[in-house]
């Protein structure tokens, strides 16, 4: 310690060469903070330090990672959910209690479970972060500690094989799957293997199915998002059944639960309004350079966020508008879609590597945050994803021919059509259009 000579280990007080005065030096992830004791006494300038230290140790430890013991409900409770056949389910605090269409009650069972959620800085984590605690706690929260609470990973069977199989050659046209999709895929695999601690699957019904519905229905995911997970298995075992390797009912088939009409108008995204658009363009200096150029490309184009993750270079125009291939949900989403003069003068000269990179979750919850905290849009319904519910209403305002609009948008129904031969539509003729979305 060249500037602290007569500091004993361990120590928060320090004196400088040539200096008879003591002062108190505290380290964290924030900083260096030097404070002056103001006297030449060690014993005063102990007891001088002494509460600044506490606080910075309790600091310390506030910000040390930890788990806490919560209970996470399987369903919003305090209210009625769409049941199976025609029925409903009444949440409570800790109860679910299924209701058959002859008002019958048919079965009750808990409300979620003992979860462990993780807590940083004494600030609780996003959802992504929930540990169900079953194989951890007691049913009073206490910590087991015996080996055999903690999960296992099955062994590697001929079903794993079918798996592989499938992930390697049989998905999306005999293509495999790679990057996000692969690993979704494998998740989700890995989940229902350990949920049904290693079934063979030619033996599973829709019951063991339905473990991952229960599962993600206590994560708190919607069902069009377990839809999109436990579809990668639905095709995994058609995908078998087809090529004879099974022979057996699809037990991942119908088991997701869909929304009532009312639930899926009371869920749906509302687009962003010109007042709206008007209140994030005056923030965006608030953003990232990177940020600022995502905001404008969705706003202005109606793309996805994750198609605009997935640019990475842009075609030779030969003179004519800059445009890029973009469409990554269906094949037929797959698109050609011209720069729009609000765009233009945001972009590199040339894109020739990733226009954007990073989490596309992360970039989600961070432009909920700036649309929440720095813009002031309260309004659940209003995310980053209704500048595409945008785009399509000023579309739909602009009587934007229907062929344009599928052609600029992107089709979601996956249907082939015989627009599928040729080029399409002039790369002109799509810019004159795509100018007209963003008017702000």
């Amino acid at each position: 310690m060249a500037s602290s000579a007569r500091a004993h280990h361990g120590s928060y007080i320090f004196q400088r060469p040539g200096s008879s005065h003591w002062y108190v030096q505290l380290r964290s992830p924030d900083g260096r903070k030097v404070v002056s004791l103001k006297t030449a006494d060690k014993t005063q300038a102990q007891i001088n330090a002494a509460p600044m230290v506490a606080a910075h140790k309790a600091k310390l430890l506030a910000a040390r990672p930890r788990f806490d013991t919560i209970w996470k409900h399987a369903m919003e409770p305090g209210r009625e959910h769409a049941g199976p056949d025609g029925g409903k389910i009444v949440a409570t605090e800790k109860e679910l209690i299924y209701i058959g269409h002859n008002g019958q009650v048919l079965q009750i069972e808990p409300n979620g479970a003992l979860a462990l959620q993780l807590v940083v800085n004494n600030e609780p984590r996003d959802e992504g972060n929930w540990r169900f605690a079953a194989a951890f706690l007691n049913a009073d929260g206490s910590p087991k500690f015996d080996q055999a609470a903690r999960p296992t990973v099955a062994a590697k069977t001929g079903d794993d094989k079918l798996f592989q199989t499938y992930t390697d050659s049989g998905a999306r046209k005999g293509r495999g799957l790679d990057g996000y999709a692969r690993k979704e895929a494998q998740a989700v695999w890995d989940l229902f293997r350990s949920l049904t601690e290693g079934k063979p699957l030619k033996d599973c019904t829709r019951d063991d199915g339905r473990l991952l519905v229960k599962h993600y229905t206590a994560e708190g995911l919607s069902y069009p998002s377990m839809q999109k997970k436990i579809m990668w298995l639905t095709a995994m075992v058609e995908f078998s059944i087809a090529e004879a390797k099974l022979s057996m009912l699809n037990p991942f088939s119908g088991i997701v639960p869909q929304y009532t009409p009312q639930e899926k108008q009371e869920r749906k995204r509302k687009p962003l309004d010109d007042a709206d658009v008007k209140a994030c363009k005056a923030k965006l200096g608030m953003l990232s350079k990177s940020d600022q150029l995502l905001f404008r490309l969705l706003e202005a184009t109606g793309m996805r966020l994750g198609e605009a993750f997935h640019i990475k270079r842009e075609e030779p125009g030969n003179g004519g508008p800059r445009y890029v291939w973009v469409g990554n949900k269906t094949d037929n989403s797959l698109r050609r879609v011209p720069f729009p003069k609000s765009v233009l003068p945001y972009l590199p000269k040339k894109i020739d590597s990733r226009l954007f990179t990073g989490d596309v979750k992360a970039t989600s919850r961070r432009f909920t945050e700036f649309l929440r905290d720095t813009v002031g849009i309260t309004d659940k319904k209003k995310v980053l994803y209704s500048l595409r519910h945008r785009a399509k209403d000023r579309a739909r305002d602009l009587d934007f021919p229907d062929k344009i609009g599928e052609a600029i948008f992107g089709r979601d129904d996956g249907k082939d059509t015989g627009d599928n031969y040729g080029e399409g539509f002039p790369i002109r003729k799509l810019k004159t259009w795509i100018d007209k979305i963003s008017v702000l």
